[in-house]
């Protein structure tokens, strides 16, 4: 058999004998012992891994030589390249080739990569997949998939996990979705048929409170916190005086400070609710985090690796070492809450505002101008001065 790695010639196209010859960058013509003569090409799939973890490498075909001419397989093959570079796999849009359900997955998560929030949301769009979906119907062709193949993976974890199953729910709708704008698949889509059916059974969730600490305590645990130099004593008190949360808080940097005008800024791609968040700064809350610039990390508050935020377990293992049992850290922004409700007699919005939750429907949202910045700080200097025992003047949080 002979095997030529250099670039194919017309003349040299009609003489080679049966096998596969090269023409370089992937591309082979085969010769059928019949002598009939193919193009195929050969590309690995930037992103994407195979059953056994490996790059993901395919081969497809460009068509008969007689049909197809030299330059014109040259043209394809560089097409398909590019698009393999971008890690889309070419394969199903070359030829009418159905995909298996993992295949399409896959090329979805990575089409869609650049529309998530972060990486943490894309790999976990994924990984629920990876786990629930791909043991079960993974090798099956998209185009099989039905209400019980779709059973078979929300079954099993519809009651025990009913949170993640939702969530593996939904992204099996959007895989199959996907497969029936490509022509892949026809008919209804198979989750929404098993949704509309109310095939499983309904799930009554309970509603999971994040224990607070009450009110009355919280002056006492923070004046032991102010005794201890940890970084995670640090965060905690800068939590429970802001009312933010955990991954705000530990995810801080300093360019998110503005400090001339008092004022922390939240960006939106690091909040819940993917709105920009302002939090007004208190003397205390700066007295917590000046001193910290000494260190000139990247992060407010550093963990032990350098340029590194604290682990997001950090302040809740100190509440343990404090032994305070069954309250979690979250929990502090409830402990304000019913603060701001209880002493403060602060009106809800400014409460609610304060703990960056939403606030009316979307229209009330749509005409309100202001986020209350400078009711929210009257608020919040009220709430540090109690927490840290210097309440000094009353301040009047009104609705005026």
């Amino acid at each position: 058999m002979s095997h030529l790695t250099g670039k194919l010639t017309k003349r040299i196209i009609d003489s080679l004998p049966a096998g596969r010859h090269g023409d370089g960058n992937g591309l082979f013509l085969v010769v059928d012992p019949s002598g009939a003569r193919r193009w195929v090409l050969r590309v690995t799939v930037k992103g994407q891994r195979n059953a056994k973890g490996a790059p993901l490498r395919t081969d497809f075909g460009l068509g008969g030589a007689n049909v197809t001419p030299l330059n014109i397989a040259r043209e394809r093959a560089l097409k398909y390249r590019m698009m393999a570079k971008q890690g889309i796999n070419p394969k199903y849009s070359a030829v009418g080739a159905i995909p298996t359900f993992e295949e399409v997955a896959r090329q979805v998560h990575m089409e869609r990569l650049p529309t998530w929030r972060n990486k943490k949301h894309g790999d976990q769009f994924i990984n629920t997949l990876r786990d629930y979906a791909f043991p079960k119907i993974g090798r099956r062709l998209v185009s099989e998939i039905g209400q019980p193949e779709i059973l078979s993976c929300l079954s099993p974890i519809w009651t025990e996990k009913h949170e993640t199953a939702k969530r593996v729910a939904q992204r099996l709708k959007v895989v199959l979705d996907v497969a029936k704008s490509k022509g892949w698949r026809t008919g209804e889509n198979p989750v929404t048929a098993i949704k509309d059916a109310r095939v499983l059974p309904k799930v009554k969730v309970k509603v999971k409170h994040h224990k607070a600490m009450p009110w009355q305590d919280v002056p006492a645990f923070y004046a032991d916190l102010q005794n201890r130099s940890a970084m995670s004593a640090k965060a905690l008190m800068f939590t429970c005086l802001t009312g933010s949360r955990t991954g705000e808080v530990l995810g801080a940097r300093w360019e998110e400070f503005d400090f001339e005008s008092g004022v922390w800024n939240v960006p939106e791609e690091r909040m819940k609710t993917e709105v920009l968040h302002r939090v007004p700064l208190t003397p205390a809350m700066l007295e917590i985090i000046e001193p910290l610039k000494a260190l000139q990390s990247e992060y407010v508050f550093e963990g032990q690796k350098r340029h590194k935020p604290l682990s997001n377990m950090a302040m809740l293992m100190l509440l343990r070492r404090m032994g305070v049992e069954g309250v979690t850290v979250h929990g502090f922004r409830s402990t304000f809450r019913d603060w701001a409700s209880e002493v403060a007699h602060a009106p809800r919005e400014v409460a609610e505002m304060s703990l960056s939750h939403k606030v009316g429907s979307d229209v009330e949202r749509a005409y309100a101008r202001t986020d209350l910045i400078d009711r929210r700080r009257a608020l919040l200097e009220r709430w540090t001065g109690y927490v840290t025992g210097e309440s000094g003047q009353v301040v009047r949080i009104g609705h005026g």
